[in-house]
């Protein structure tokens, strides 16, 4: 088990003056100390917590492309980070037109986009990241999550997880390349293959390299996107990881926001995907502490799926297309 970075805690500053007056704050303070209940306390805390907390939107094949991000960011801003569907790197060194087209800055604007990248080979990863660079991105996400058969079974996204002693010369490899680099490699991952027992070793492959952040879908490769998150698994990989953690999995309402922070205070941020198609203002909304219900919310949604649409009909040359994204 690694020790535990505890911080120590400060003690409340003296804000008295020279002369031994008070200030004016600290009287009024002592003055409404009675409204300060532990309940109200409590509450306040939380609240705290949710704004410090980061928020990233999730990749989804197919869905979460340049349009979608695009509206989502003007119509519900809030999102500290968005993440791309992954870009495969493979041995042509040569990313796909509409790849690139989707990753491009100026389809970009307003928000803070991280590429992700679907390879199990190290010199196609470092070709990669040199290659987003020159579009003026410094952080890269790994798939090491996806879980369909056709990525799997080639040993790559979830797949990929099944050799810890190749993906530990992988990372060497990479992070070999990266030296003296201002490039970062975060990575999102599942906890193994079909047994739980391997996120040890992988925690420990994970904390020989400095990579920047851990996204952890706490599910299996053969759960897929079956049954529920397996919390216990992923409370020991946070406690064990040396790096910032964010979560992944199943977070649909802001309760589930709730009840993930509650659990684990320690966390650096959590990741929506499907939550925030059914909900585009989960995370705008938790954010400014108020709800949109009713009318305003209806009206809103409304213009929120116009713009998406707009966005794909400027990309593709055929409305079915764009109607066909819309679905």
């Amino acid at each position: 088990m690694f020790p535990e970075n505890k911080v120590p805690i400060k003690e409340p500053a003296d804000i008295s003056d020279s002369n031994g007056k008070e200030d004016c704050r600290q009287t009024e303070m002592r003055q409404n100390r009675s409204s300060n209940t532990p309940g109200r306390l409590k509450n306040r805390k939380e609240e705290n917590e949710k704004l410090m907390m980061k928020y990233y939107f999730a990749p989804m094949e197919g869905i979460t492309l340049a349009p979608l991000r695009s509206a989502h960011s003007v119509h519900y801003p809030g999102m500290d980070k968005y993440f791309s569907p992954f870009l495969v790197a493979n041995q042509t060194l040569h990313f796909h037109r509409s790849e690139i087209r989707d990753i491009l800055p100026e389809n970009n604007t307003g928000l803070r986009l991280i590429p992700q990248i679907l390879t199990n080979k190290a010199g196609q990863m470092l070709w990669a990241m040199k290659e987003l660079s020159l579009y003026g991105y410094r952080e890269i996400n790994l798939n090491l999550g996806c879980p369909m058969p056709t990525v799997a079974k080639k040993g790559r996204g979830a797949g990929f997880l099944e050799d810890p002693e190749t993906l530990d010369r992988f990372f060497d490899e990479v992070f070999e390349g990266l030296s003296g680099s201002d490039l970062r490699l975060s990575v999102k991952t599942r906890i193994g293959i079909d047994d739980p027992a391997l996120a040890k070793e992988l925690t420990a492959v994970y904390n020989r390299y400095p990579i920047h952040e851990l996204i952890i879908h706490p599910r299996l490769l053969t759960d897929k996107y079956q049954g529920v998150p397996r919390l216990e698994i992923f409370a020991g990989m946070l406690e064990n990881s040396v790096h910032p953690v964010c979560y992944n999995g199943d977070i649909r309402t802001g309760e589930d926001i709730h009840l993930i922070q509650t659990r684990f205070p320690a966390l650096n941020a959590i990741m929506i995907g499907r939550g925030l198609l059914m909900n585009p203002a989960l995370v705008r909304d938790l954010k400014q502490r108020e709800r949109h219900n009713g009318e305003a919310f209806t009206e809103e949604l409304a213009d929120y799926h116009d713009a998406v649409f707009r966005s794909y009909l400027a990309v593709l040359s055929d409305g079915r297309q764009a109607v066909s994204k819309m679905k």
